[in-house]
């Protein structure tokens, strides 16, 4: 086969931009620091690529959900930790309170100052984080207490509502809550303790096993009766039932709705297909319980007639809810110590799937600085190859 000047100037050509490019290739690679800079290049590599990219991404997301998770629980750790402050100083004012040397007009201050106590509470109960309250379950948008007037209805508010708006309503006694089951023969309102779930009103033996509350408004009477615990069958003196009568102003009426009721989780997906619950039920801490037995404080303070071992069962259930809110604390704080390991493990996964998507997609810099440096070589020696194999023309004497 017959070589011309011609075949032997285009392969010149020819290799010397391919050259051309695998310079250019090289070059993006050292300018981006990556393999590839096109999907064309290496599909395998970029399709690896877009897959460790995903994972990288929802790290990073779930690192952003970690912050949100932990101003969120820090905010509710921070506002039961003063509500327990608030109680025990409840408490501590309480046991003062009961002590037979302390006047009227002393008893009446100290009530003043458990009522701002009270106020703290309800604005605890409304705390947000952000622009979310956090004791209202995943209604974060409303505030959980609306105003401290549907806390505390009186007794003359039941006579006006019929049996649907009495349902809606709840009655707090002795660091209990009671809801509307009937109405007796009589026509008195019949109130059954929440936590009770049997016997239900009109059993044969609701008398005498129910935890209730008898209110005749036309006498404008309470009674509260339950079972006696200690009952002795063996001694016919000792009463099965307990029933005694009550100061209507020591039974506390206030909407249902006073205080949130919701008790659903706001959850925060923390790891793929792992979801943490961040806010409490508010319904174990803050609830018409707690602000009704501290109603009931004031307004057994208030009044004159009350010696100091009557204000035992007052201090007990100040004690109870105490004990609610350090459980609640605590709940959370195991919550917290789960939060802190998913962190650990997050820092641990992001690690890895960085190393991976740079052992794909990353270029060994010192790698691509000595090919750089030998297709300059080679594009050189194409470049002198190419002067001595092109012969001069006529065209080149004619210049």
């Amino acid at each position: 086969m017959r070589v011309t000047q011609m075949m032997l100037s285009q392969s010149s050509l020819r290799h010397i931009n391919n050259g051309y490019t695998n310079l250019g290739k090289i070059q993006d690679q050292l300018a981006t620091g990556k393999k590839i800079t096109r999907a064309s290049q290496d599909p395998v590599v970029a399709m690896k690529g877009m897959r460790y990219r995903t994972q990288v991404t929802e790290i990073e997301q779930f690192k952003r959900n970690l912050g949100e998770v932990y101003n969120w629980m820090e905010a509710a750790d921070a506002a039961l930790d003063q509500g327990t402050q608030a109680l025990m100083r409840i408490r501590e004012l309480a046991t003062q309170a009961a002590n037979d040397s302390n006047n009227k007009e002393e008893r009446a201050n100290i009530a003043k100052e458990i009522k701002q106590l009270r106020e703290h509470l309800e604005s605890l109960a409304n705390t947000k984080n952000g622009n979310k309250y956090i004791f209202n379950g995943t209604d974060t948008t409303n505030a959980p207490i609306k105003g401290s007037e549907t806390m505390d209805r009186g007794l003359n508010v039941l006579a006006e509502m019929n049996a649907d708006q009495l349902q809606a309503m709840d009655v707090v006694y002795d660091g209990k809550m009671f809801k509307h089951v009937g109405i007796n023969e009589d026509g008195q309102l019949i109130f059954q303790a929440v936590s009770q779930q049997e016997p239900a009103y009109g059993d044969d033996d609701f008398d005498e096993r129910a935890v209730q509350l008898i209110i005749d408004l036309e006498g404008n009477e309470v009674s509260f009766s339950e079972p006696n615990k200690s009952f002795d069958p063996a001694n016919p003196a000792s009463q099965e039932v307990l029933r005694k009568n009550v100061r209507t102003s020591d039974v506390i009426v206030s909407n249902k709705n006073a205080v949130s009721t919701n008790g659903q989780n706001v959850e925060v997906e923390l790891i793929k297909g792992v979801s943490i619950p961040v806010n409490i039920n508010p319904g174990n801490v803050f609830n018409n319980g707690l602000f009704g037995d501290i109603i009931r404080l004031e307004k057994a303070l208030e009044d004159g007639s009350l010696s100091g071992s009557d204000m035992t069962g007052y201090i007990d259930n100040i004690f109870k809810h105490i004990d609610n809110f350090v459980a609640e604390r605590a709940e959370l704080g195991a919550r917290v110590n789960r939060v802190e390991m998913i962190e650990t493990r997050l820092m641990h996964q992001e690690v890895t799937a960085n190393r991976i998507m740079s052992d794909n997609e990353d270029a060994d810099m010192e790698k691509v600085i000595i090919d750089l440096m030998m297709q300059e070589n080679v594009h050189r020696a194409a470049l002198g190859a190419g002067a001595r194999i092109i012969q001069p023309s006529l065209m080149d004497f004619l210049r």
